[in-house]
């Protein structure tokens, strides 16, 4: 069972506010040698003052700064990473894919709106509420921004950050760039999204990392399937020795990973049973998420897919349901 669990010695915790449907994000502040900001937020006028509100208190400011970590690619995670990095002088440290995503953040984030476009026509999401989403996903990109990463990171690589020594995890799933900070010696895990206590992460549908074609990724039946990647890396995580504290990216920090990995797995279990009982040769993802989840808002509706795509994808990994294109609209039947 899961619990709140005090924050180890030297680590605060920043509660900032986004524009999304999660709510707060959290901004980890390691404070020691050298002081470590993990997601600064996204890029808004409130976010802004609520961390520099936050540092006061603490008796510092944003000049203070000396190292930025990112643990993923979404906007209330990395949006003020440039600004902070231009204001204190301080470096910035990211896995390679995220360094290389945010290096050219345009050019990612249309590669991001093809896939997902290219997604939603071919699995059943009507076009207006394509377009629709498209739009909204615009219009969100003022809440992110690239940075320049001075500190590429690879998996199980070392990080000096707040006076303790972190091994780098890759763990991708409810996105291509989760990271994970384990600081082994003291058992604690800043976990980004990866685990969060009182929502399940979603499997979100990305593009694969690098500059590739997205529309063609996405059309193809090789395409990633961040379910299988996320199930994989949450029993990955389960592996570690029992942690003493799990610092998310939204809500308290809590100890009982071990169990929240059996819940979360147990629960995506059920759910592709669920979806298997849906799937009948002639119902598209989206038909299926109408199915399951019967009153859905438009700004909801590629989350749903995005669900729904992921279990499929773990039920073709398992041969269970295969893919039946007709003139460019996915259907699925069982194997």
């Amino acid at each position: 069972m899961t619990e709140d669990v005090a924050l180890p010695s030297g680590i605060s915790q920043l509660v900032l506010p986004t524009p999304f449907r999660i709510g707060a994000v959290n901004a980890w502040l390691l404070r020691g040698d050298p002081l470590t900001l993990v997601d600064p937020g996204p890029s808004m006028v409130e976010t802004r003052s609520q961390l520099e509100a936050g540092l006061d208190g603490l008796g510092l400011a944003v000049s203070d700064i000396e190292l930025i970590v990112l643990t993923h690619q979404h906007h209330d995670h990395v949006g003020l990473a440039a600004e902070i990095r231009e204001r204190s002088g301080a470096q910035v440290a990211a896995i390679a894919p995220l360094a290389d995503y945010l290096a050219d953040f345009d050019a990612a984030m249309d590669r991001d709106d093809l896939y997902a476009m290219t997604l939603m026509r071919r699995h059943g999401i009507p076009e207006q509420a394509a377009d629709t989403l498209n739009g909204l996903s615009k219009a969100f990109r003022r809440f992110g921004a690239g940075v320049a990463v001075d500190r590429v990171l690879t998996d199980r690589d070392r990080l000096q950050a707040g006076g303790r020594t972190w091994e780098i995890a890759l763990r991708p799933g409810h996105s291509p760039t989760d990271t994970l900070l384990y600081d082994r010696e003291a058992s604690v895990l800043v976990g980004g999204d990866h685990l969060l206590r009182e929502v399940s992460s979603n499997p979100i549908a990305h593009p694969p990392p690098g500059k590739v074609d997205a529309a063609a990724a996405a059309a193809s039946p090789e395409r990633p399937r961040p379910l299988v990647d996320y199930m994989a890396s949450m029993r990955s995580t389960a592996e570690l020795p029992e942690l003493r504290s799990v610092l998310p990216g939204h809500g308290p920090a809590f100890v009982g990973a071990r169990d929240l990995v059996a819940q979360r797995l147990a629960m995506h279990e059920r759910r592709a049973e669920k979806i298997l009982a849906e799937v009948n040769g002639e119902r598209t993802a989206a038909d299926i998420g109408r199915a399951l989840w019967r009153s859905v808002p438009v700004t909801e509706a590629y989350l749903v897919l995005s669900e729904v795509l992921g279990h499929l994808g773990v039920l073709a990994e398992r041969r269970a349901v295969t893919e039946v294109p007709d003139d460019g609209l996915v259907r699925y039947m069982h194997v």
